[in-house]
């Protein structure tokens, strides 16, 4: 890393929820949190479910979220590496962050190492012993027969009606349950340490549980859930040293 630069994580904005206009206020202390990391920023992740719904056709994308694309776009364009980890709200992403952004796009845990700090770095959807719906589901919304028939679907009809159910369904949404059940409960921390039994992390970062946590799960190893920007408006920050979450205001 270069000195005096940090690495910035981010997840769980669900831009376009539950509906455009209360999304806005959201949309807008994001961007504002891009402005102010770019300053000091050797790299930012964004670890999915950017968007409420996504879904890419071959020509069109879904309208909206023009703040938060370009201050991207201007990011990336300045030199800062952005990645983006799809989440199950954005797990229809094709290429449109590639080409457009610049921005290349990841379907599992990836593995990095900074200063000499190991991560394993994911979205955190349908790992672990938990999640059973939804791992059902995504099973549904990943077959390339599914996409094919969704597709068909005019872009009026598709967007409208993948929001809608994005937004209602609690299986896809994610909101099921958004209280700490425990360490022995919370499955992506169990998910966490059986993956410590075969391989040394320093950090295991992930999205998707909504919670602001970091909890020590082996040692030396700390699990960290980066919360979501509809109530908590949480970040990660590595600054070649250690790992913080902190929590953004204008």
């Amino acid at each position: 890393m270069t000195p005096n630069k940090k690495i910035y994580f981010a997840s769980d904005q669900h831009f376009g929820a539950p509906t455009a206009e209360l999304s806005f206020p959201r949309e807008q202390k994001f961007v504002a949190w891009l402005d102010e990391v770019k300053k000091d920023a050797e790299a930012i992740f964004l670890l999915g479910d950017l968007f409420d719904f996504w879904f890419e056709y071959k020509t069109v994308v879904p309208k909206g979220f023009v703040r938060v694309l370009g201050k991207l776009a201007e990011i990336r364009d300045s030199g800062i590496p952005i990645y983006f980890f799809v989440g199950n709200h954005d797990l229809w992403m094709n290429d449109y962050f590639q080409k457009e952004l610049n921005i290349p796009i990841y379907r599992d845990n990836q593995e990095y190492t900074f200063n000499g700090k190991t991560f394993l770095i994911g979205h955190g959807d349908g790992k672990g012993p938990g999640d059973k719906g939804y791992k059902r589901m995504k099973k549904v919304f990943t077959n390339p027969l599914s996409k094919w028939l969704f597709r068909w679907l005019h872009p009026d009809i598709g967007v409208r009606l993948g929001h809608y159910l994005s937004v209602k369904n609690k299986l896809i949404s994610g909101d099921e349950d958004v209280k700490f059940l425990g360490e022995e409960n919370e499955w992506l921390i169990l998910y966490a340490k059986r993956k410590l039994e075969t391989k040394q992390y320093h950090y295991l970062v992930f999205g998707h549980r909504h919670l602001p946590m970091k909890i020590a799960v082996g040692e030396n190893s700390e699990y960290v859930n980066l919360g979501d920007w509809i109530g908590y408006f949480t970040y990660g920050v590595f600054d070649g040293e250690t790992f913080e979450l902190k929590k953004f205001a204008l």
